[in-house]
């Protein structure tokens, strides 16, 4: 079992990075915003799942351990694959994920492509009190993804946030703006970065 992978990055697009290990490339699953966070040539130290099938080896790759512990709580339930869990990461992040089976918010999973209601509903059901939410978690909804909403977290994850700041700068920047203002990223993201303010690029 390959738990975890530490290595230069040769390649990150889409969902899928190349790590170099000992002079072996491997393709490692991961979501589009951990990939915007790779950057060609560095170290990057991913935990792993690594999935066996009868004719294929598929490694999935994670930032935090948290994220790892939902892939596979998501995968215990019938009718979600790696896939499928990994399309879960890619919309909510794990206290996201904790949040909406907490309060039964189907409707969340079901904003994910490939899952459908029945699933969505199997999700909240099997997975109810195996997470905790964590006490900064809002007991809200998660806010839904929309093309505005991703495209600013993803300028965010651009401009040097952790993508768990970026989406919580994200949430309350919509949360705090107007119906006009959501729909245009230029706004959604001047509120976003007024609410991250000038000290969150030091580590840039």
């Amino acid at each position: 079992m390959i738990s975890s992978v530490r290595g230069t990055v040769l390649a990150a697009q889409g969902s899928t990075a190349v790590i170099e290990v000992g002079g072996v490339g491997l393709a490692i699953q991961v979501t589009p915003r951990h990939a915007l966070t790779l950057r060609v040539g560095s170290e990057a130290f991913l935990r792993t799942a690594l999935i066996v099938r009868e004719d294929d080896l598929s490694l999935f790759g994670f930032a935090e351990a948290d994220e790892l512990v939902v892939f596979d709580l998501l995968r215990s339930v019938t009718g979600v694959g790696p896939r499928s869990a990994m399309g879960v990461l890619a919309v909510l992040d794990p206290d996201q994920v904790a949040a909406a089976i907490a309060t039964e918010d189907d409707a969340a999973f079901r904003k994910v492509s490939g899952i459908g209601p029945k699933t969505a509903k199997l999700i909240v059901v099997s997975l109810a009190g195996k997470l905790v939410v964590s006490p900064s978690t809002r007991a809200a909804a998660p806010v839904a993804a929309t093309p505005v909403r991703d495209s600013v977290v993803l300028a965010l994850i651009g401009l040097g946030w952790p993508e768990r700041t970026a989406l919580q700068a994200v949430e309350d920047a919509h949360a705090a703006a107007t119906d006009l203002e959501r729909e245009t990223m230029q706004s959604l993201l001047r509120l976003a970065l007024a609410n991250l303010g000038p000290q969150a690029v030091s580590g840039k």
